[in-house]
């Protein structure tokens, strides 16, 4: 018999123990994740008392698997267009976060002398909190719905989006000896490049290949699909120099705007907690006691650098945000810990091989620390607040209370503004692509047309080059829609029509806008031509500068930029309208109710409800509860505006009006008033009996309504007996007459009572 290769019995290993030790975690209500942590522990080299892993280097390799589904499973659950309409408040907060605990990890770290590496790599684990242990800690305390939470989820998405920058960033300064300032921007340019390209190129050809082939996807095809999507952008961003884990983040982020999105979710999520269970096993594999004792007081030091930074710095990086002090509070001291991002940021570290060994089981000690203590800081904040109520001047705290109130709307931004912003994101975005196409011509077509078309002629005396006039030709062809749109798109916008009539100062400066970006596109066109032809600069401006005159006037590339363009924000806006259609689309309203301490929330109904079967007037919500019930959304449909007579049903859901307590009331009166299970089981068979209709039976003469069967015995009648085999309906206006043989249906103590009256 052959051996069992020791890869399948380490992971049986693996999954038996983090099955069981999870089992233990989830009966104590803990984060399962300290559960696949503790399992490692217990099956890692460290612990001589159990079995061990015995190739720990395949497991990391599919540790490194388990990282890559994470944060393609992040970015399923990611829209750049929720960012977008987040406003400023949470950026803020989330910038300023980063960068206090940022700097702490750094000091903390230079104060035990540790090396400048392992204190840089410190600093970006101290700053990046855990969303998947927040997330349980708000559901566990029934803190989810309240507008507070909604704002801390908000900023750990940024969080996460940012930890995904960090982490290329750590990867370009670990892998220089003494990286520059213009090394640094050079990699944010270069990060910022490639992000607008695959986002951009992605939403316009994935969502358009899985519209082709819908009708052939089924969701085991659509999981290999996503995962291969998965894996290609993974292995891309690592031949341009980033991360496998970035590229699956931008796949997970462009295929979250598709309607597949959901579906998608949740096909991946099986192999997500898989691969994700594995990783944290491999974070537990790494904790060595012998390092915890030794570095026992760096772990407390750090334990209480995230709890007072998380709780103070955080505090101030809300209210900075715009916050109330109060609100800002709750959400500083929910964010007091460290998570996934954390670790993965120590696994790479280790895989490059620039910090410490210890650091990583510091850092998953501190983590296990501050997770546990997670739900005793959130209860924490009320009680903090109070105190500084009391210690402070009233007039303080009310001013800071009153911060949110005083924001400014970013609507009022004014006319130049918003023009100038649109172009500039226009301009980056179509040079992006330009540059893309470009590229591409250059580095791959241009040497194919070389190999198949190597012919060359002279034109008084000038070289020219076949193969060099067909790539510039065809860059040119596919460079055109963009340049066109480059320089055209917003001359005809509200905001530029608005400043033209307004002023005639305007209209030099509006003018000066097109000369700047017909100067840009002219470039684009320069360079190609330069780069392929051996003409004198004179005439290569002549004939760029006609070139792009004739792509201005084109019809046909004007067309096909306003299609490509049209589909881009098709595919955009698909989800979108997918869900409107669906009914699951929240209303446009939300956010913008004056009082401030006003949202909306959404509640499903329990399928054992003791609401379900009564009307909204019946159930009196408004009066009970000072809620509104705006929609709900019962399957596809939503029902907007609902009156008294709706009726409720199992599974509705419910988006409500209300304060955060009023919300929390609701909520917990709905998940409270249930029924509850039927202790008479056994009693509820419906059996069938013959009933013959004797000469003093009381239903004689009388019709099958009148005769009450249904209603007074809860009983029903299913047909009447016709010779030995055939049953016939009863007709409703037939009355019962001596010798009619019925049969009927229904609970035994009703049918006895039915019987005995016969």
């Amino acid at each position: 018999m052959a051996e069992l290769p020791a890869l399948i019995k380490d992971l049986a290993l693996i999954l038996v123990s983090a099955g069981i030790v999870t089992l233990i975690f989830k009966r104590l209500k803990q984060p399962l994740v300290l559960g696949y942590i503790v399992a490692g522990f217990l099956v890692s080299p460290h612990m001589p008392y159990t079995a061990s892993v015995v190739d720990t280097a395949s497991i990391h390799q599919w540790s490194d698997i388990g990282v890559m589904f994470l944060l393609f499973s992040l970015g399923l659950d990611f829209s750049f267009k929720k960012i977008l309409k987040m406003g400023a408040s949470p950026i803020i907060s989330t910038i300023t976060i980063i960068f206090c605990m940022s700097m702490l990890g750094v000091l903390a770290g230079h104060m035990f002398g540790w090396s400048r590496m392992d204190c840089i790599f410190l600093g970006g684990m101290l700053a990046m909190s855990s969303t998947t242990i927040i997330y349980k800690a708000f559901d566990d305390l029934g803190l989810r719905q309240q507008q507070f939470a909604g704002l801390v989820m908000s900023v750990l998405i940024l969080e996460d989006i940012l930890a995904i920058v960090m982490m290329v960033m750590l990867s370009a300064i670990a892998s220089g000896n003494n990286p520059d300032g213009s090394q640094m921007l050079e990699s944010i340019v270069k990060i910022g490049f490639f992000l607008v390209l695959w986002l951009v190129v992605g939403i316009f050809a994935v969502p358009e290949f899985l519209r082709k082939v819908r009708k052939l996807i089924n969701g085991e095809v659509l999981l290999v699909v996503s995962l291969g999507l998965c894996c290609a952008m993974a292995v891309f961003s690592t031949k341009v120099g980033f991360s496998s884990a970035f590229g699956a983040f931008i796949m997970g982020s462009i295929l979250a705007e598709t309607v597949e999105a959901e579906r998608i979710e949740k096909l991946v999520e099986p192999v997500k907690n898989l691969f994700g269970a594995i990783f944290f096993v491999s974070v537990g594999m790494l904790v060595d006691p012998a390092i915890l004792v030794s570095y026992a007081i760096p772990i407390i030091a750090l334990v209480l650098t995230i709890l007072l930074g998380q709780s103070i710095l955080g505090t101030v990086s809300f209210m900075l945000g715009g916050e109330s002090l109060r609100s800002a509070m709750r959400c500083g001291f929910s964010m007091a810990q460290i998570g996934e991002f954390s670790f993965i940021i120590a696994s790479l570290g280790l895989s490059l091989g620039v910090i410490s060994d210890f650091l990583y089981p510091v850092v998953v000690a501190v983590s296990v620390i501050t997770t546990f203590l997670t739900p005793y800081m959130i209860r924490l904040a009320t009680p903090a607040y109070g105190v500084l109520e009391k210690h402070l001047p009233s007039r303080l705290i009310q001013m800071m209370n009153q911060l949110s109130t005083s924001r400014a709307d970013s609507n009022d931004r004014s006319l130049w503004k918003r023009l100038l912003i649109q172009m500039t994101v226009n301009t980056v975005v179509y040079s992006i692509l330009a540059s893309a196409v470009t590229a591409l011509m250059l580095t791959f077509f241009h040497p194919f047309v070389t190999k198949v078309l190597d012919f060359h002629f002279y034109v008084f005396g000038i070289h020219f080059s076949v193969p060099d006039i067909v790539t510039g030709v065809v860059a040119v062809l596919f460079v055109a829609p963009f340049l066109r749109a480059m320089v055209m798109k917003k001359n005809r916008s509200e905001e530029w029509k608005a400043l033209w009539a307004e002023s005639n100062r305007n209209r030099l400066p509006l003018l000066f806008t097109i000369l700047v970006r017909a100067i840009i596109a002219l470039n684009f066109i320069f360079y190609i031509c330069s780069y392929l032809g051996h003409l004198n600069h004179a005439i290569l401006i002549t004939l760029a500068v006609i070139v792009l005159v004739l792509i201005i006037l084109s019809r046909a590339v004007k067309n096909h930029s306003i299609r490509m363009e049209r589909l881009f924000i098709n595919n955009l806006r698909s989800r979108d309208i997918e869900a409107q259609i669906h009914g699951k689309k929240r209303p446009l309203y939300e956010g913008r109710l004056l009082d401030r301490d006003i949202h909306i929330a959404d509640f499903d109904v329990p399928m054992n409800s003791m609401w379900m079967g009564s009307t909204l007037k019946q159930l009196n919500l408004g009066r009970k509860y000072g809620v509104h019930i705006s929609s709900i959304m019962r399957a596809n449909n939503r029902l907007n505006i609902p009156d008294g007579d709706y009726i409720i049903f199992p599974g509705d859901k419910l988006q409500v009006i209300g304060s955060d307590e009023q919300l929390s009331n609701f909520g917990t009166a709905l998940k409270s008033e249930l029924l509850g299970e039927d202790t008479e089981m056994e009693q509820r068979e419906m059996k069938l009996r013959q009933l013959i209709i004797g000469s003093e039976s009381p239903f004689i003469g009388k019709t099958l309504m009148e005769s009450g069967i249904r209603h007074l015995y809860s009983c029903m009648v299913v047909g009447l007996e016709e010779g030995e085999e055939n049953l016939s309906p009863v007709s409703p206006n037939r009355k019962f007459q001596e010798g009619d043989i019925i049969w009927v249906v229904g609970e035994e103590e009703a049918l006895y009572a039915l019987l005995n009256d016969k």
